[in-house]
């Protein structure tokens, strides 16, 4: 939404049908002199500012005070998406707590079979398969 070539155009052709070809031309000097005095109003705060802040001056980073950077829709959208950052960060914290908790569980029945089959062993107990033979049939 800068001012453009063709937007200037247009105001200096509205200008000269406005104030008319004798009056333009003053009225073009008053337009220098304010824009030069803005300029110079401008030079000389920053000049006391930068004598009151002293070096801190150029360590300022002035993009981030430019009130542009605050719109609301932006700012809104930004604390959405934290608020889902956080939601989904605290999804993942219960999935991983989840996800220890089964691994949690299956080592302790994995040591447990273990510890049933090591004690089954340790008793002597010994297992004989016994196979059912039709004697008639041989």
């Amino acid at each position: 939404m800068g001012l453009t070539f063709d937007k200037i155009l247009v105001i200096l052709v509205i200008a000269m049908f406005v104030l008319g070809p004798e009056r333009l031309p003053g009225y073009a000097k008053k337009l220098g002199e304010l824009v030069r005095n803005l300029k110079h109003l401008a030079d000389g705060a920053k000049d006391r500012l930068r004598d009151e802040m002293g070096p801190d001056f150029d360590e300022v980073d002035w993009k981030q005070l430019d009130p542009r950077q605050y719109d609301p829709r932006r700012i809104i959208r930004d604390a959405l998406l934290e608020d889902e950052r956080e939601a989904d960060a605290a999804a993942r914290q219960t999935r991983l707590a989840e996800a220890a908790e089964r691994r949690r569980e299956r080592r302790e029945e994995a040591q447990s079979q273990a510890s049933a089959r090591a004690e089954a062993a340790g008793a002597g107990e010994t297992h004989v398969a016994v196979l059912n033979f039709d004697e008639e049939a041989t």
